[in-house]
């Protein structure tokens, strides 16, 4: 059995230092920020740890945020639009791309 959303993010490490993190495409063209506001503060620490652990968004580190969605993955799939940030990983996998992390710090 697979952990809920909100279980995984207590295993996820702290997001109170960042700003923001912002993704960049391996020409180093901006693609998005994630911003530390509440409502994409669950996004943010998703990708803080695939960065952490990855250094970069690839295939892999994008399948194992996908798994820490969890629950959101499926609705995300069934609903494209709703939840960008997962969207981008789905995009992520089926294109094999990759996307470069800048984390901004307070």
């Amino acid at each position: 059995m697979s952990l809920t959303f909100k279980e995984a993010l207590k295993s996820l490490p702290d997001v109170n230092q960042l700003i923001r993190i912002e993704l960049y495409d391996l020409n180093g063209n901006f693609v998005d920020k994630i911003d530390n506001l509440p409502g994409t503060q669950g996004s943010l620490k998703v990708y803080f740890y695939l960065y952490k652990t990855f250094k970069v968004i690839n295939l892999q580190a994008a399948q194992k945020g996908l798994a820490l969605f969890s629950e959101h993955t499926i609705n995300a799939k069934e609903n494209p639009g709703s939840h960008p940030n997962i969207d981008r990983l789905i995009k992520i996998i089926e294109t094999n791309n990759t996307l470069n992390i800048k984390t901004i710090l307070r």
